[in-house]
């Protein structure tokens, strides 16, 4: 059975860190390449960051560039989000998702669409309090 579990959300202020971790089990995690959604409170979900299919890691959103970074350990098949400084406004559930290096690939150094992610966690809510 394919699973993606998000963990480490929780109840943080602004300004704070936190780090959400993608455990990955039933398909070969090497094949597949992890990325990080959101969806805040009445918005639709969008692309936070992304393992590439060359193992790099890319944006969805530029604004976020020196707050969040990605990571992985194959050895666990768990990919980490480390958001820092964080916002009231990165209050979301958090989604972590696979898209199969084949497909990934298409897209080179960066994040594929997430209409191509295949395999998607439960999600894990954050809330960031002012």
């Amino acid at each position: 059975e394919v699973q993606l579990v998000e963990s480490g959300g929780g109840l943080v202020q602004a300004g704070g860190s936190l780090r959400l971790s993608c455990a990955a089990s039933g398909f070969t995690f090497e094949d597949y390449s992890i990325g990080w959604f959101r969806q805040a409170p009445g918005k639709g979900r969008e692309g936070v960051l992304c393992i590439t299919a060359n193992d790099g890691s890319a944006y969805y959103q530029d604004s976020l560039k020196g707050r969040f970074t990605i990571s992985s350990d194959n050895a666990k098949n768990t990919v980490y989000l480390q958001m820092n400084s964080l916002k009231p406004e990165d209050t979301a559930v958090y989604y972590c998702a696979a898209v199969s290096g084949l497909r990934g690939s298409i897209y080179g150094s960066r994040c594929a669409p997430e209409y191509e992610y295949h395999y998607w966690g439960q999600g894990i809510r954050v809330t960031v309090s002012s």
